[in-house]
């Protein structure tokens, strides 16, 4: 799910693109399907909720920039994949498919 923002804009030199393209790129090593236990489940969302901080970090710290257009999309579009991963863990969860 995450794998399209590890390589968001090579070419971009900007250190926030380049903050949140790292951010993705952690994020798309997770194995939403992988998670069989509880404190499976719990260490997912608690790496997604952390993700969704350091995006909001990213925002705050790069706000006055001049690509902040940019940087909005970008940081929407990680927040929103993140909010969708996280949807599927807690329905994973509710399904019964995550042992105790």
């Amino acid at each position: 799910m995450f794998s399209a923002f590890s390589s968001i804009d090579d070419e971009t030199t900007d250190t926030a693109v380049k903050r949140l393209d790292g951010i993705g790129h952690v994020l798309s090593g997770l194995d939403i399907l992988a998670i069989q236990t509880q404190d499976d489940m719990n260490r997912t969302l608690w790496t997604l909720d952390a993700a969704t901080k350091c995006v909001r970090a990213v925002l705050a710290e790069f706000r006055t920039q001049p690509a902040t257009e940019q940087l909005v999309r970008k940081s929407r579009n990680l927040i929103d994949l993140i909010e969708r991963a996280r949807d599927q863990v807690v329905s994973f969860q509710t399904s019964g498919a995550v042992l105790s």
